[in-house]
């Protein structure tokens, strides 16, 4: 393979030479062994004390995944748990804890809803992502509420080379599905861009088993997505710029348990603009400003009524950080975080603004025969005051081809709109859920083209927020999770192979029943080759049996999937693709719903098939 000028750069680096100061970060998305979402700063993977998983646009071209909740399937330690095919809201639980207890980001910004907790990455289309970052783990130390279990952050497509790359995709597939997007990409040596824009839609198909008539239809989904991406470089140490992701559309989904017969569908809207700047001020100091604006809207209709709920969430940020390096060992890392939830809902909250203020600092040392992180926050929010978070991590490598890694972090998720201030059903009085976890990790070289990375943890839960006998939110309950991970990556006979395995052990303390949709085993593997102009490639992911329910009484019955890959380069401009997805036709639920009394799964897309076409015209 053949190596840019700037990843030929990071290769002859030794590990942890001042990255940050030598990579541009629009490049850097573009490659696999460095990470960002971290610690905010462009660092090589293997010098960041987060177990983390990176997808750049080079691996969703070969994966083929259908949306980002596809592609996140894969990492170890994260279950999606969707109510029935496209579009349709998933639960993502990492290491065992729920939705509202990860932090999504795009671009740096949250997107999660601040009334329902949910981040609604169904909407976010592929097509427009150019690298999907996974950290497991805590990482309220840098990120404040909601990283409990860890952090997804998505970036949106980036230009690269020097001139004008226009590119188009069109792909055909099964349940009348369609997909469509027109990019272009380019810019000189000061300034970069991308342009973005695509239109998924599909007839979809009927997520409910048994149900009323008025739900035996297939639930279409359409979905119109907007990406923007400009940065510019005023001199040789200081960089501006700007990112912009819309994605907007019609969902529609069954609603079994309401007595009344619906037809109902939201139209939803997830958008994120952030714009930057970033210097250097000397050999020692580079400084980073962001500031973000974020929107979560949703209406919810129905075709049989004129029943409709509207409930919009907006998001104000801004971040500034500081990173010093303050001689040969030792680092540091400073700044703060400030933005401000409002929401404008058809429902009457008591509350419907608040702001959170935070300062945070980590100091990083460096010595010959270990390293050692240690971070603190200090969040002050309007609604239940301050909380205070800290983090440590010791590193010992026990040669230059392994080493083991100490971590013990703190987290705590805030509130929502929904737990503190919905009409009569909340509780004003709420305090955050928080958390401890201890982990270990320990990271191989095994070969050359063999890598392992595991990970042995606990987190222990505290005021987790349930609804108690009186249908209200109550800071009562805890939970203890023990797990284990390994992901291996290794090449064998020029086939590429990611393994990633997962054991965890998710119980309420108080009744020792496992948490409800964990499933205790799960694993994925993904195997290819490019045979020239060939690319083949075949993925396995296996879930084991999990509950529906608290109380460990509905089951939910473990499932393996089987899917085929195909690419085909027709020459430097045009390329071909098709993929087969669940070969085998297996029929399984992530979720159950209750009807007449009785517990059914919801449906999720049998055999499916997509045939794309990809034209990169040379200009």
């Amino acid at each position: 393979m053949k190596l840019s000028p700037f990843a030929l750069t990071l290769t002859l680096l030794p590990a942890g030479q001042l990255l940050a100061d030598t990579f541009e970060r629009d490049q850097a998305l573009k490659l696999p062994d460095v990470l960002i979402s971290a610690n905010r700063q462009v660092e090589a993977r293997n010098d960041s004390s987060a177990a983390n998983t990176v997808f750049t646009r080079e691996d969703i071209d070969r994966l083929q995944p259908y949306s980002v909740t596809d592609l996140l399937r894969r990492v170890p330690g994260v279950q999606i748990a969707q109510t029935g095919g496209r579009g349709s809201l998933p639960g993502v639980y990492i290491r065992g804890t729920q939705s509202a207890q990860s932090l999504v980001l795009v671009d740096g910004q949250r997107i999660g809803s601040s009334t329902s907790g949910d981040s609604n990455l169904q909407h976010i289309n592929i097509e427009q992502v150019e690298r999907v970052e996974v950290l497991r783990g805590s990482r309220s130390v840098i990120y404040g509420s909601d990283a409990i279990g860890g952090v997804i952050q998505i970036f949106t497509r980036r230009g690269g080379e020097q001139g004008l790359h226009p590119r188009l995709h069109m792909g055909f597939g099964s349940n009348q599905t369609w997909e469509r997007s027109l990019g272009l990409s380019g810019g000189d040596e000061k300034t970069r861009f991308n342009l973005g824009t695509s239109l998924d839609e599909t007839a979809g198909i009927n997520r409910t088993h048994e149900s009323f008539p008025s739900d035996g239809d297939h639930d279409e989904y359409r979905n119109k997505s907007f990406s923007l991406s400009l940065s510019h470089a005023l001199s040789d140490d200081i960089e501006v710029g700007a990112n912009v992701l819309d994605n907007r559309g019609k969902s529609e989904f069954d609603s079994p348990f309401n007595p009344v017969q619906q037809q109902p569908y939201n139209e939803f809207d997830v958008s994120s603009v952030s714009s930057y700047v970033d210097a250097r001020l000397n050999d020692r100091w580079k400084t980073r400003i962001d500031f973000g604006h974020s929107e979560n809207r949703e209406k919810t209709l129905d075709k049989l009524s004129d029943e409709r709920s509207v409930f919009n969430t907006y998001r104000d940020s801004m971040t500034w950080q500081n990173d010093l390096t303050l001689d040969e060992r030792n680092s540091l890392m400073l700044g703060g975080d400030w933005y401000e939830d409002r929401i404008n809902s058809s429902t009457a909250f008591d509350e419907d603004s608040r702001w959170n203020r935070a300062a945070f600092i980590q100091h990083r040392f460096t010595a010959d025969s270990f390293s050692t992180e240690l971070g603190l926050r200090h969040d002050d929010n309007q609604q239940f005051g301050s909380q205070n978070t800290w983090s440590g991590t010791f590193t010992l490598p026990l040669n230059p081809d392994n080493e083991v890694l100490l971590t013990y972090s703190e987290g705590f998720r805030a509130p929502t709109f929904n737990d503190l201030y919905y009409p009569d059903f909340s509780n004003p009085d709420l305090k955050p859920e928080t958390s401890k976890s201890y982990e270990l990790q320990w990271r191989s070289q095994l070969t050359e083209s063999s890598r392992l990375e595991t990970s042995l943890y606990r987190t222990d839960l505290e005021d987790a927020i349930i609804f108690g006998s009186n249908s209200r939110p109550e800071n009562v309950a805890s939970a203890r999770i023990n797990g284990f991970e390994a992901a291996l990556k290794q090449e064998l006979f020029d086939w590429q192979s990611n393994l990633g395995v997962a054991i965890i052990d998710p119980r309420d303390r108080d009744t020792g029943h496992t948490l409800a949709r964990r499933a205790r085993r799960t694993l994925s593997w993904d195997l290819d080759r490019q045979f020239d102009r060939l690319g083949l490639g075949a993925s396995w992911q296996a879930v084991s049996s999990s509950y529906d329910d608290l109380n460990n009484q509905q089951l939910l019955g473990g499932y393996a999937l089987l899917g085929l890959r195909s690419s085909w380069e027709l020459n430097r401009e045009i390329k071909l693709e098709l993929k087969v997805d669940n070969l085998l036709d297996k029929g399984y639920s992530r979720a159950l719903y209750s009807f007449d009394g009785n517990q059914y799964g919801y449906r999720e897309e049998g055999r499916a098939w997509m045939f794309g076409v990809t034209w990169t015209p040379e200009i």
